[in-house]
């Protein structure tokens, strides 16, 4: 059976080559790629989505109750002119 010692040197003898290896490059070169599409794709974060999403409503409250009012005027308006 191997021991502790030898498990510990295999693993960094692996760690090693793959730091070494065209591998990491690929890696940082695919990160900076993914980056750069989500950039372009212009996505925003969780927080600034709620945040909008919130403004949305609030203003969409506003905007049916702008509506009703204005049917109400528009009522009394129609009750006038009778």
């Amino acid at each position: 059976m191997l021991n502790k010692q030898k498990i510990e040197d295999l693993s960094n003898k692996i760690r090693d080559i793959y730091q070494n290896s065209p591998a990491t490059d690929f890696e940082k070169n695919f990160h900076a790629l993914l980056q750069g599409a989500f950039t372009k794709l212009e996505l925003v974060s969780r927080e600034e989505f709620d945040i909008q999403a919130d403004l949305l409503r609030v203003t969409r409250e506003k905007l049916h109750a702008l509506e009703a009012r204005v049917t109400e005027l528009e009522d009394v308006l129609q009750k006038n002119n009778k």
